[in-house]
């Protein structure tokens, strides 16, 4: 029997039998399974279409004492990352979330459709009101944290790492990689250790999830009235909807991502913190760098998160729509929840 495979209990005739039932092809054919895959396919082409950029963000948003020759311009880091640690270094990182983050992304979308449907009049043909979007996006991302908080710590500890040729004399250490990181963190740190930076990440995700899921409601409703209901937006309503959310909602949460990123980059291979908490790191950092540094890093964040949750709703949808064909009727047999 695969692994995909659980049996149930279902007696012939003789109460002597088993019928095997596939697991997978029986969840997608569901609406939940519709949505879970569709959210995976978008984060999948969120990851593509933005990690590069999020290179620049994390970068940009590391401490910078003492002298530095580093770039503090988008452009300018880019043309150092490219010519001292070549153009893959920009992709630095991309495994770990392309790995997970089709996961973690079905998760927050599936629980913003669970919420959604938990919080709607099913006796209305009304479209969910703005209010209880924000309450679903809130609920759907404060429960993807569970994952978003160690995928984000891994991605960001190997972002940080800039210097090439000490990566190549390290390549043969067990620490090299997200494996070899994660299991550095859980000997030193223990399990908790994966989670460094959960409150900050809560913080951030909740309220901002909101935002995205409100931005998005409302801008598509706006740029293709009556689409909430029926769910025939454009292509170019889903990017430009999508791109819109991504980049308030980051805008909104920005200073706080600069903290949650701090606190995850610190204690990289055993190295002492520096910041004992979130008002701790907000201080200190203020007081050494200014309270500018607060924004360093927030063009290319808006440009791409413009990028990526563009790709992210129009892969959503789009996918959707693929899994969840017309009926003869016409009718859409599942019905796209964004």
């Amino acid at each position: 029997m695969s692994a995909t495979e659980e049996l149930y209990p279902f007696p012939d005739p003789n109460h002597v039998k088993f019928v095997p039932m596939e697991f997978w092809p029986e969840f997608l054919a569901s609406t939940t399974g519709t949505e879970f895959l569709a959210g995976g396919l978008g984060g999948m082409a969120g990851v593509f279409a933005g990690h590069p950029l999020d290179t620049v963000r994390i970068r940009l948003q590391q401490p910078r004492l003492g002298v530095s020759t580093t770039p503090t311009t988008a452009t300018g880091l880019i043309k150092h990352i490219v010519s001292t640690e070549g153009t893959m270094a920009l992709f630095k990182g991309m495994a770990t979330p392309l790995a997970t983050i089709a996961f973690q992304n079905a998760v927050a979308f599936q629980a913003y459709a669970l919420f959604s449907r938990a919080l709607s009049d099913r006796t209305s043909l009304e479209p969910l009101s703005y209010q209880k979007v924000a309450i679903a996006g809130i609920a759907a991302g404060t429960v993807q944290t569970a994952i978003l908080t160690p995928v984000d710590l891994i991605k960001i500890r190997l972002q940080i790492a800039t210097d090439r040729r000490a990566k190549k004399s390290n390549l043969q250490s067990p620490q090299a990689g997200p494996l070899g990181l994660v299991r550095g963190i859980v000997r030193r740190e223990g399990i908790k250790g994966l989670y460094r930076g959960w409150t900050a990440t809560v913080i951030r995700d909740a309220p901002s999830h909101a935002v995205y899921f409100g931005t998005y409601e409302y801008m598509r409703e706006l740029l293709h009235p009556g689409c909430r209901t029926d769910g025939e937006e454009s292509l170019s309503t889903m990017l430009v909807s999508g791109g819109l959310a991504g980049s308030l909602s980051w805008l909104c949460c920005y200073p706080l991502d600069v903290v949650k990123s701090r606190l995850q980059a610190q204690g990289a291979g055993g190295a002492p913190n520096q910041y004992k908490g979130i008002m701790d790191c907000f201080r200190t950092s203020a007081r050494q760098e200014g309270y500018q540094v607060f924004l360093r890093g927030l063009g290319p964040s808006l440009a791409r998160a413009f990028l990526v949750n563009g790709a992210i709703f129009s892969a959503y949808e789009l996918s959707l729509r693929y899994l969840s064909p017309r009926s003869p009727k016409g009718d859409l047999e599942l019905q796209p929840i964004l």
